[in-house]
């Protein structure tokens, strides 16, 4: 007797601890989906009932027959939650995403063979061959100024994420602003600064300079398949607000509104707190993902063109490097944003786009930026895709 229970013991604190063990694993490498909120609870009961289930079976704390039901039906449940989150990832994977991660910088270097940065047809009326200002800044600007170190800077290779050693980065927004004002770039390329890129300048004594280089939109789309075309900018700031939920209040079907947002301080979110002024924005969509050392954090989910959602980017951005026909821009106020609804003030939402700088005591940057401002620079603008100042 007393060695059936030290066999059922021993039993016990192996298997149990495996149990827990593979359960641990597998929540580690269960991490990376894009669904773990879902699936970590679901290993967790798993595991839990594996444990329940051994220990009732090893030490016989219930009828075979009973046990057995209880088993298979336990077992079956937890497989149609895992198929569930299976079916869930599909869906979700198929849906066409908004996000700058998904656009192959490296295809604009300024000197790669194939590159798709513009091209000047006559010599650069500019050349600088050393002590290079060191450029960064927006995802959707990097195709300008990569074109505009394409003219003007000497070839070699300028890798847009390499810090350090780069001279033409491409951080984003938010991150170009730390590096332009920690000092590390001489120019970042952006739309202007939020109210708490400026409060953070003004906390470190520096003055941010913006000079105005181009000009863009503001853009709203929903998926193709959404029958509003049109908002007022009284519409989106109550859908942004959270007055406005259902797309049949604004001549939709009676489907709840999602509406996507981005991280605080990048240059799309700044233009949406420009645009609502002092309405406070509602709570975002957001999700779970890993963190630090394995942790969950929650952060901003990126637009997903499920048939309800609403986001919103640079026009620039949206249409020219991240193509789908499955996502439809929005008039807005009647109007539809293009180069020449911009360029004549129509569409109600473009504003100006900036080279900015914050002290550097590089030689060559007044000269660039004027060379920027110059027919040249503003040549590679219009022929990028942008609306130059003239």
């Amino acid at each position: 007797m007393n060695d059936s229970l030290g066999i059922k013991l021993l039993y016990t604190f192996v298997f149990v601890p495996l149990i827990a063990f593979g359960a641990f694993i597998t929540i580690i490498i269960t991490s990376f989906s894009i669904a773990n909120s879902f699936l970590i609870p679901l290993i967790l009961i798993t595991a839990v009932g594996c444990i329940l289930f051994f220990i009732v079976a090893v030490f016989k704390l219930a009828p075979k027959k009973p046990l057995r039901i209880s088993a298979i039906s336990f077992f079956s449940l937890c497989i149609l939650g895992f198929l569930s989150v299976w079916i869930y990832e599909s869906y979700q994977a198929n849906l066409v995403m908004v996000e700058e991660h998904e656009v192959n910088l490296y295809s604009y270097q300024p000197f790669r063979e194939d590159t798709k940065a513009v091209s000047l047809e006559a010599e650069a009326t500019l050349k600088l061959e050393d002590n290079l200002p060191v450029l960064d800044g927006a995802t959707a600007l990097y195709p300008v100024y990569a074109a505009f170190a394409r003219a003007v800077y000497p070839e070699k290779d300028y890798d847009p994420y390499w810090e350090g050693r780069s001279e033409v980065l491409a951080s984003k927004t938010n991150y170009a602003y730390d590096n332009l004002l920690n000092g590390k770039v001489d120019i970042i390329f952006t739309a202007g600064p939020s109210q708490r890129q400026l409060i953070q300048a003004e906390n470190r004594g520096v003055e941010l300079d913006l000079t105005p280089i181009g000009r863009e939109a503001f853009v709203f789309f929903v998926n193709a398949r959404n029958p509003v075309e049109s908002l007022t900018i009284e519409q989106i700031q109550g859908i942004y607000s959270g007055e406005i939920t259902n797309w049949s209040e604004v001549g939709g079907n009676n489907e709840t509104i999602r509406a996507f947002q981005r991280p605080d301080d990048s240059g799309s979110q700044t233009a949406l707190e420009n645009l609502m002024g002092d309405i406070p924005l509602m709570e975002a969509p957001s999700e779970d993902v890993v963190g630090g050392m394995g942790g969950i954090i929650n952060q901003t989910a990126n637009y997903r063109n499920h048939r309800n959602a609403i986001g919103y980017s640079f026009r620039y951005f949206s249409t020219e490097m991240v193509e789908d026909g499955e996502i439809r821009h929005l008039k807005v106020e009647g109007v539809f944003p293009d180069k020449e609804t911009i360029r004549n003030g129509q569409y109600p939402i473009a504003a100006e786009f900036y080279a900015i700088t914050a002290g550097t005591e590089n030689p060559h940057v007044e000269a660039l930026i004027d060379w920027i401002l110059s027919e040249q620079g503003q040549y590679i603008i219009e022929k990028t895709g942008y609306v130059p100042l003239h």
